[in-house]
């Protein structure tokens, strides 16, 4: 994998973000700021601005410098923990093997990298309710050695996503803005739980029309 496959799924993932930017931002009304959505699109469109340089770039090399063009122009609380999803991947790719295996490792660093970022973890309705079962799923998966594995983690990974994001609706925000309102955040979809779902589908979409 290069800077290259990098960007064309970081493209994936922006073209889906802006398809659902409206529902997005409304679940962001009703219990955040509204900005989630505009961040993150503000965000990847500076990563896309400077397309050329991360697909000149190794794996490691295009991650990192994604994560710091992030830092530099996402707002509010989603650049610095998007920056540390990236920036964990990438250190976690430096000499690791580029197979199933190596990008569950790879994915699983970066989430802890979040975790870790956000003092938080499953069942604070945030996009960590998404990212980390991913990520448990993923290194479950991986570990199968299956000849099919390719597919099933493509095929899986999106459910398991849409399952813990449908989840978040029934908790209590107990971090972020949304956790001011108490009891109030009950009912209501969690927006970074919504676009990280979003995203990791359309990168599996991506990856399994692109199977070598």
């Amino acid at each position: 994998m290069s800077g290259k496959a990098v960007m064309e799924c970081i493209n994936a993932a922006y073209a889906a973000l802006k398809e659902h930017t409206d529902e997005i931002a409304l679940l962001d009304q009703q219990i955040g700021d509204g900005d989630h959505i505009f961040n993150l699109l503000r965000g990847m469109e500076a990563l896309l601005a400077v397309r050329a340089d991360i697909e000149a770039e190794t794996l490691a090399a295009a991650l990192q410098l994604a994560a710091s063009k992030v830092l530099s122009t996402v707002g509010g609380s989603s650049g610095p923990l998007f920056f540390s999803l990236l920036s964990g991947m990438s250190k976690a790719s430096v000499n690791n093997p580029m197979d199933i295996a190596g990008f569950a490792r790879i994915y699983s660093a970066g989430v802890e990298a979040v975790r870790q970022r956000g003092k938080t973890g499953v069942g604070s309705k945030t996009m960590m309710d998404v990212l980390i079962p991913v990520a448990a799923r993923f290194t479950e998966l991986a570990a199968t050695g299956s000849p099919t594995i390719r597919q099933t983690v493509l095929d899986t990974l999106p459910r398991v996503a849409e399952e813990n994001m449908l989840a978040t609706r029934d908790m209590l925000a107990t971090k972020g803005r949304a956790s001011f309102l108490g009891e109030r955040s009950r009912g209501h979809i969690d927006p970074g739980a919504r676009s990280s779902q979003i995203m990791i589908a359309a990168v599996c979409a991506h990856l399994a029309r692109n199977q070598q």
